[in-house]
C-alpha cells in the first residue's frame, strides 16, 4: 500500500500533518481545525499543500 498516506501543510497555520490519500471522511488540521482533505469517492480532494508521499 505505497503513496496511501501524505504529508500535508495546512494552508491556514502552515502546520504539516501526515494523513490517509484516500479519506472517507473529512480531515482537519490538528492545529486550528481548517479542513485539509474532503472525501471524493476515491481519492481525496486536498486543500492544503501536499507536500510528499510517505511510502
Amino acid at each position: 500500500m505505497s503513496g496511501d498516506f501524505v504529508k500535508v501543510r495546512c494552508p491556514d497555520c502552515g502546520n504539516e500533518q501526515i494523513t490517509f490519500r484516500k479519506a472517507a471522511t473529512k480531515v482537519v488540521c490538528n492545529v486550528c481545525g481548517s479542513t485539509l482533505v474532503e472525501p471524493r469517492g476515491g481519492v481525496g480532494n486536498i486543500k492544503g499543500e501536499l507536500l510528499e508521499v510517505v511510502s
